[in-house]
């Protein structure tokens, strides 16, 4: 039950990436801008949404890269709700500040609220017990093999400033021996086997379990995002997977000012606001179209080599909401929703987001990684697992 969105003419995003958690949304967005990176208190790492196998609550997740929570930041929760997809009538707001390291304050819009110690695993209720919330130190869940990743990225790159041609819409035409290196560094880290650049990190976590109808007062659609902010200014927006440090800037996971200053505006906009974006997005999606040496097969490419071509899905990954169909209980799959209505999919196999983005499939583009060391669960409250003891703060 979990998804993205659609307008009239396109479709597709939300989360759960791979095989994680059969029954939950995700996203990563790990140091994505210097606002961020200044304020590891405010920096979102993922944001996690998925309803409750009885079909009562909404479970809501949302990791912060800092290793304490600021009295300082607002941390929000927005889910809007609707009938139809990438159309919402309703909003509601979950939002928690913390005067203290160990207290909380959360506000679950006019329907209720919770005050008082957040660490114990059981959760602390609200006074109207609506939902209940809990916030302390966890595993981070989410994996990624980054240093494989950016080594396909550089042989991709260092091809295209060998000569490899570029069509019009921006892909680069790899030959058969290039493509075939881009997606065997992908799959490995140094030439060994894939590393989990995440392996023991921990992560903050806000854990919320809230009743759905306080947060589906216009339809069964759920899109989901989260905010945080300090003193009245955003510094962090968090919905689909990658989309600030991997689709937006000079090149995946850069670190010039450019491309930090572009992060941090988008950052700095609403979900509604973001169609000066899809310039940019159209770009990285053309790389990304390129890594299996085939233009014009990315989920959604028109089949022309036009500057349009991947218009469709950069306005998706602009509007940027994880997309809960709550009258389902049972979700395995990323882009549920979206390819629901696209095309009838059923079942979704880990690193879908690649696969999509890559060769337009869900499977067979995988970056050697299959799960987290330290598994989560979908039923149990809190849901991430304990921090390790040995876990590393970044």
């Amino acid at each position: 039950m979990v998804a993205l969105k659609r307008g009239s003419t396109f479709a597709v995003v939300a989360l759960m990436l791979s095989t994680f958690l059969a029954a939950m949304v995700r996203a990563s967005d790990h140091l994505d801008s210097p606002a961020t990176v200044a304020n590891p208190a405010a920096d979102i790492g993922d944001v996690y949404a998925w309803t409750s196998p009885e079909g009562r609550q909404l479970n809501l997740v949302m990791t912060i890269q800092g290793h304490a929570f600021s009295d300082k930041v607002q941390y929000v929760f927005h889910i809007d709700s609707g009938k139809v997809l990438d159309h919402t009538t309703a909003s509601t707001s979950i939002v928690c500040r913390f005067p203290a390291a160990t207290a909380v304050d959360c506000k679950l819009g006019n329907a209720d609220s919770a005050s008082g110690d957040p660490t114990n695993p059981a959760g602390l209720e609200g006074h109207n017990h609506r939902f209940r919330v809990y916030a302390a130190l966890r595993d981070d869940p989410f994996y990624n093999n980054v240093k494989g990743l950016l080594g396909a990225y550089q042989t991709a790159n260092d091809s295209i400033k060998n000569g490899a041609p570029v069509d019009a819409a921006g892909c680069a035409h790899f030959d058969a021996a290039t493509a075939k290196a881009i997606l065997d560094q992908m799959g490995h880290t140094d030439g060994g086997s894939a590393q989990n650049l995440l392996y023991n990190w921990t992560v903050s976590a806000i854990v919320i379990s809230v009743d759905l109808s306080a947060v589906s007062k216009g339809g069964k659609l759920l899109a989901v995002w989260g905010t945080t902010s300090l003193s009245g200014r955003p510094l962090d927006r968090m919905a689909l997977p990658f989309v600030a440090n991997t689709l937006l800037g000079i090149a995946p996971f850069s670190t010039d000012d450019a491309s930090g200053e572009l992060r941090q505006q988008y950052n700095e906009t609403l979900p509604g606001n973001s169609a000066r974006f899809i310039a940019d997005l159209q770009k990285s999606l053309a790389f990304q179209d390129s890594l299996d040496g085939k233009c014009g097969n990315q989920l959604l490419a028109a089949p022309e080599a036009s500057p349009s071509r991947y218009q469709a899905l950069a306005k998706v990954f602009a509007g940027d909401r994880l997309w809960v169909n709550s009258a389902s209980t049972v979700c395995t799959q990323f882009f549920a929703v979206e390819l629901a209505n696209l095309a009838g999919q059923k079942t979704l196999a880990s690193n879908v987001w690649r696969s999509l983005l890559i060769a337009g499939t869900t499977s067979g583009i995988t970056d050697g990684l299959h799960q987290d060391e330290h598994p989560p669960s979908a039923t149990v409250f809190p849901f991430l697992a304990p921090p390790d003891p040995h876990g590393v703060n970044h």
